[in-house]
């Protein structure tokens, strides 16, 4: 607790605090746009098989309508609509004869898309569906490219954990920023699939690493009383981000523009960062005391704390953060979160915690087809409904503190996901009504999630175990979209899923977590058992 103390004498809520939060702002607005791209660059548009007489205009005969070809060319699906992945072998002109039946063709031949397929570009000029052909046969090719993007998250949470314990929260954020830059513009030159979904993991990878060291760089660097306001500015800047997407989506109707358009930011965001602090606490903590005392005065002179200069010694420092020093060497492992009963039950809880939020929040915004046509729309309306539950976080935060907010916003979350399975397919306001409420819960809930982990563990294990947490709900996020790929044989299994799965975390956190309201952060084991 002694460095709350070394840092109210620098300014715990000062103009430092205010350009900090607002630096990260900036590129936070964009994570949202990388995480949800896919809704939008591989949208699937209305397809069918080409055909010669349809689509090869030497061939096309002058004497019969377009809707006739298409009738004698192409079979109907199961909604009467013609069908997207088959074809007749041949032209069924026994089906212009208006008493012509289902038995009229039902026995005739067909075949898959051999020639490919043509697209309603109506909507999108040019998604990586039409480009790779990513239907039919090849349609879970998609949840897999998600999959595939969170995996790069997963991995990304662990190893950036370990890079940030070891060289500091500052470097790994300049260079998360510059790696997503650089991966995220060279997607668009892609010759194919697999080299789309390498850049694409690479790309999550610099994401986890900016969101990881970014969000511990500003809980480190604020006062107690700041410090769920901080988080609930930067969670209403995440539900903005959400709005940008659906507006930039809307416009940039390319999948190769949209990608561009939030990928070179990054380019600007690398450079601004550049101005900002290291962590004093990590600094103390890794036995770097003159670093922190610099970044400790420097922090006060923008604060415009001028006695700080002779308050704030080398002294003054090693005397407060000795005891915290002394119970930080030994504690530089993973399974350091396992060794002590208080660690064990927390990180566990946590584990079961981050899991459940991650598969069923991604399982539900990735698949923004499946509520609706209108997809902008929709995703504005998750970004309005996000933005509105983040910012009244902090409100929630006041009445119910950290444990009933995370218990009680799952299990709701949880039924309305439930509840949709109850709603005919043809109540589409009704089901979007459910759809949001739910985002809105799993809003509230991402919030309150980043502040509680960080309140739960102490300073020499803080990163550690929000890169190993992070990474489970990485797991977690990518198991939402291959979940999503039973739908055809088990139509239920990723609804029931999606719902009952944060429920049951939601008795977990009310049974095993303690309540961190109003607590300083801790820095050490015995601070854990002192709450």
């Amino acid at each position: 607790m002694a460095f709350e103390e070394l840092l109210e004498k620098a300014g715990g809520a000062g103009l430092f605090q205010t350009l900090h939060v607002i630096t990260i702002c900036f590129p936070s607005i964009f994570l949202p746009a990388h995480m949800l791209l896919e809704n939008f660059s591989a949208a699937i548009p209305g397809h069918r098989c080409w055909v010669h007489m349809l689509d090869n205009s030497s061939e096309v005969p002058t004497n019969l309508t377009p809707k006739a070809l298409l009738a004698v060319s192409i079979p109907p699906g199961p909604n009467q609509e013609p069908d997207q992945c088959r074809r007749f072998r041949q032209p069924q002109w026994q089906l212009l004869d208006p008493n012509a039946t289902a038995t009229n063709w039902s026995e005739a031949a067909t075949e898959p898309c051999v020639d490919g397929w043509v697209y309603d570009h109506g909507t999108f000029t040019s998604t990586i569906v039409t480009k790779w052909d990513l239907v039919c046969d090849s349609q879970g090719l998609k949840p897999l490219a998600q999959s595939i993007f969170m995996s790069g998250g997963l991995v990304g949470t662990f190893i950036w954990g370990l890079l940030s314990n070891r060289f500091g929260r500052r470097p790994m954020v300049i260079w998360s920023l510059l790696q997503v830059a650089v991966s995220g513009t060279v997607t668009i030159f892609a010759p194919n699939f697999v080299i789309y979904c390498g850049l694409r993991f690479a790309s999550a990878f610099g994401l986890a690493g900016f969101i990881m060291a970014s969000v511990t760089l500003v809980m480190e660097w604020i006062a107690t009383r700041r410090r769920t306001v901080a988080m609930t500015i930067l969670g209403c800047i995440f539900g903005t981000g959400q709005l940008v997407l659906a507006g930039l989506a809307f416009v940039l109707r390319d999948w190769r523009a949209l990608q561009l358009a939030v990928s070179v930011p990054f380019f600007v965001f690398f450079l601004i960062f550049w101005w900002m602090a290291e962590s004093a606490r990590w600094l103390i903590i890794m036995g770097k005391p003159d670093q922190a005392l610099l970044e400790l005065q420097k922090v006060a002179r923008i604060n415009g704390h001028k006695e700080a200069k002779k308050t704030l010694t080398i002294e003054v420092l090693t005397t407060c953060m000795e005891e915290e020093v002394a119970s930080s060497k030994a504690q530089q492992s993973v399974w350091e979160l396992f060794r002590l009963p208080v660690l064990r039950r927390r990180t566990s809880v946590l584990v079961v915690v981050h899991f459940s939020l991650m598969i069923s929040y991604y399982g539900m915004v990735l698949d923004l087809q499946s509520l609706g046509r209108d997809i902008f729309l929709l995703q504005a309306l998750f970004g309005a409904i996000d933005l509105l539950s983040r910012a009244a976080t902090s409100l929630v935060f006041r009445f119910m503190g950290r444990r009933l907010t995370m218990a009680g916003f799952q299990a709701l979350a949880g039924c309305c996901i439930l509840a949709n399975l109850l709603v005919p397919q043809d109540l589409q306001t009704l089901r979007v009504a459910f759809a949001v409420l739910g985002r809105g819960c799993f809003g509230i809930n991402l919030t309150c999630i980043t502040l509680y982990m960080a309140e739960l563990f102490p300073t020499s294990l803080r990163l550690m175990a929000n890169g190993f947490l992070t990474s489970v709900g990485r797991l977690g996020a990518m198991m939402g979209p291959l979940l999503r790929m039973t739908r055809q044989a088990m139509p239920l299994l990723p609804p029931l899923s999606y719902g009952i799965i944060p429920m049951v975390s939601s008795l977990a956190v009310l049974l095993f977590l303690p309540e961190t309201k109003g607590l300083s952060l801790p820095d050490t084991i015995q601070d854990l058992e002192s709450q």
